[in-house]
């Protein structure tokens, strides 16, 4: 995730798992979770398996867009509605289960996942936990921001009740689907590679690892996709699929909410499985695009914002998810391995600012430790090549030094060392921007995870691991499991959030990346270290105490400073819903029909599951509907035209499919009178042909 820091510094400155079947695992509060209880079903093979989706796309008018943390990215409209998708996989001869749910958000935070739990703990007594529940993003930097409790993921706006609680809502709607879909089902794995979808953005911190790790890599990126399918009575029902590249083909100009291009990958396969008569592929198919090891992987093929392939950013986003879909596809149609073997899970709690680390895992075979939670200089310029630029006198750094030449950069980190000349040793050679553990705004108790299906491992862990990173995490799992290194993944973006992930030797480069590592330059042997603990556990059996989590914060949140409502009105003359701009009579193929409408507060109501507008086609004397806010070709805008007024912009890109003749722009919204209470809005644009 890319920051801009120094709008934010002086805000932030002042803010100033799991037992075997047979034993019961510990909850945060210390209560016992039943254990799980084998399922006796006489048909099909070892595992049930359920499928779930449910809308999370939170409220799209006035607040920040996660992932840049560009303060002028306020969220103006929606391109494409955002999406959990989730699984549920039962091993029918123990009872095991575990969830993974990959959600079209910018980032997973402690917040979000503490709401989901509460809500499964109570809905299901001993079934979904800490240990067995692995939540994920698919980190969209045009996603809604807002959505932590802890302070420096809500600068500089606040924090938005009503994001936090559309993510939660829709992520335990997707798992209760699932469950609720839970039938027997083959499983299967495939493989490809996929070359031309993603970028190494950080070339020279990855030149800096042994030969024998970039030896993994060719052209410095990890091209590896796997997918994990689902099948029933022998059609394709759902598929999860791993692939590393970050969702930023979207650019900081956009400000409209949208899955950027791992959204478009789902909705592309999605779609094309609703759209044929075909007994190979199921009409309900439910398919997931998750991350993996993306911390240097760009999408930006040219290393630019916005560039890659092409130099429209939406189209970009279309061709890079169309490159994922079609990968995960083609393989998974084909001949996939069996998936046989057990289900289980283990996740603990480590306080990160504060590991003792074994020579085992250690670069010079010496034992060390993590520090307290810091942002580096480089950190405050962000990635380069996927963000929208950085303050004056901030570039991404060599390694040499060269963020001394601005000065602010200089008395901030002087007057750290002075104060704390600990923090200075154990995060060098970071020159320390901002030192954000010792000033509580971010989290630093976090959860990793180990997971399992059958013959394939996942690694699940709060942070953006670099592509040798991820390796080495896998390496440490496989080894102890005695598993290919093809069946263990790193499972980055994972249950919460800690920014970024890299090895001791890309660390000392200090780019944005090596700036981003919080907790010093052993992060990542502390992590392979509880990484390696999660899998002897596993291996062996045996129980692990989750660890003490981080204390709850919800009380200490900051205000939301803009989203917020209060009343809709007309301006004088007019009336909601009213056509302020009526579509041409007529377009063709390739062009934008588009209506202006007297509108209301996108906020008012998020619509879940429904849509801000349609449009229609006459056919047969009657109106039917052709697309909607999550279909890719249209676009959803929203402006105050005045403190309590509005204006909304219903866009469609004419396909070349489009059949030809009438059609229809409508809008939907809700509009809130003076006691709050909301009344429905209803526009219609005049009739124009497409042909």
């Amino acid at each position: 995730m890319r920051r801009r820091l120094l709008g934010r510094l002086a805000l932030g400155l002042s803010l100033v798992a799991g037992p075997l079947t047979a034993s019961p695992t510990l909850s945060p509060a210390g209560t016992a979770e039943a254990a799980p209880v084998a399922v006796q079903d006489e048909r099909g093979g070892r595992y049930l398996v359920g499928r779930g989706i449910a809308d999370v796309t939170g409220p799209v008018a006035d607040v920040q867009l996660m992932g840049y943390a560009d303060t002028s990215q306020l969220g103006a409209g929606l391109q494409q509605r955002q999406w959990s998708r989730a699984f549920v996989v039962v091993d029918r001869r123990t009872g095991e289960r575990v969830v993974h749910v990959t959600a079209d958000l910018g980032l997973m935070f402690q917040s979000i996942r503490d709401g989901v739990l509460e809500r499964l703990r109570a809905a299901h007594v001993g079934l979904y936990g800490e240990r067995n529940v692995m939540l994920t993003v698919t980190h969209t930097h045009a996603g809604v921001g807002g959505q932590s409790h802890h302070a420096l993921y809500d600068l500089p706006y606040g924090h938005q009740p009503q994001a936090l609680g559309a993510a939660v809502d829709g992520i335990v709607a997707s798992v209760e689907r699932a469950h609720d879909d839970l039938a027997p089902s083959t499983l299967g794995l495939a493989t490809t590679t996929l070359v031309d979808a993603s970028a190494n953005r950080s070339r020279e911190a990855f030149r800096l690892n042994p030969r024998s790790d970039r030896r993994h890599f060719p052209g410095g990126i990890d091209p590896r996709s796997t997918t994990l399918t689902v099948r029933r009575g022998g059609a394709l029902v759902g598929a999860l699929n791993w692939f590393a590249v970050h969702a930023t083909s979207l650019t900081t100009q956009n400000r409209l909410v949208s899955g950027d291009n791992k959204g478009y990958a789902a909705y592309a396969w999605e779609r094309l499985g609703r759209g044929v008569d075909r007994r190979d592929i199921d009409p309900d198919l439910v398919t997931a695009f998750a991350q993996t090891n993306a911390g240097d992987m760009s999408p930006n093929l040219r290393l630019r914002p916005g560039t890659g392939p092409t130099t429209d950013e939406f189209r970009n986003a279309a061709v890079i998810g169309r490159r994922q879909q079609e990968a995960a596809r083609s393989s998974s149609l084909g001949r996939t391995e069996p998936v046989t073997g057990g289900v289980d899970s283990r996740l603990v709690y480590v306080d990160l600012s504060d590991v003792r680390v074994s020579g085992r895992f250690t670069p010079d075979g010496e034992p060390g430790r993590t520090c307290p939670a810091a942002l580096g200089a480089a950190f405050a310029a962000g990635s380069q090549e996927d963000g929208g630029g950085a303050p004056p006198g901030f570039t991404e750094g060599d390694g040499e030094g060269e963020f001394a030449v601005n000065p602010v950069v200089g008395l901030i980190s002087d007057a750290l060392y002075t104060a704390s000349p600990e923090l200075r040793a154990c995060q060098a050679p970071k020159d320390v921007l901002a030192p954000v553990g010792p000033l509580d705004v971010v989290q630093q108790r976090l959860p990793v995870q180990l997971v399992r299906i059958g013959p394939l491992y996942l690694v699940g862990v709060p942070v953006e691991p670099t592509i040798v990173s991820g390796l080495r995490l896998r390496q440490a799992v496989a080894r102890v499991v005695d598993a290919p290194l093809r069946h263990v993944l790193t499972q980055g973006y994972a249950n919460a959030f800690a920014h970024y992930l890299t090895t001791p030797e890309e660390y000392d480069a200090q780019q944005y990346e090596g700036a981003s590592t919080m907790f010093g330059r052993l992060e990542l042997p502390a992590l392979t270290q509880v990484a390696d603990r999660l899998a002897r556990s596993m291996r062996d059996g045996t129980r692990l105490p989750l660890g003490q989590k981080e204390r709850d914060r919800s009380d200490e949140v900051v205000p939301p400073l803009t989203g917020q409502n209060l009343l809709d009105t007309a301006p004088p003359g007019t009336d909601l819903g009213d056509v302020v701009t009526q579509p041409r009579s007529s377009y063709t193929a390739g062009s934008t029909a588009s209506a202006v409408f007297v509108g209301a507060h996108h906020n008012n109501d998020l619509r879940a599951g429904g849509t801000y507008l349609l449009v229609e086609r006459r056919t047969g004397g009657r109106w039917v509907r052709v697309a909607t806010d999550d279909d890719w070709t249209t676009r959803f805008g929203w402006s105050h035209t005045g403190p309590t007024s509005s204006e909304v912009t219903v866009g469609w890109d004419v396909a070349p499919s489009a059949r030809p003749g009438r059609y229809r722009l409508r809008y939907l919204g809700d509009a809130k009178g003076p006691d709050g209470s909301l009344t429905p809005v209803r526009g219609t644009s005049r009739t124009f042909a497409v042909r």
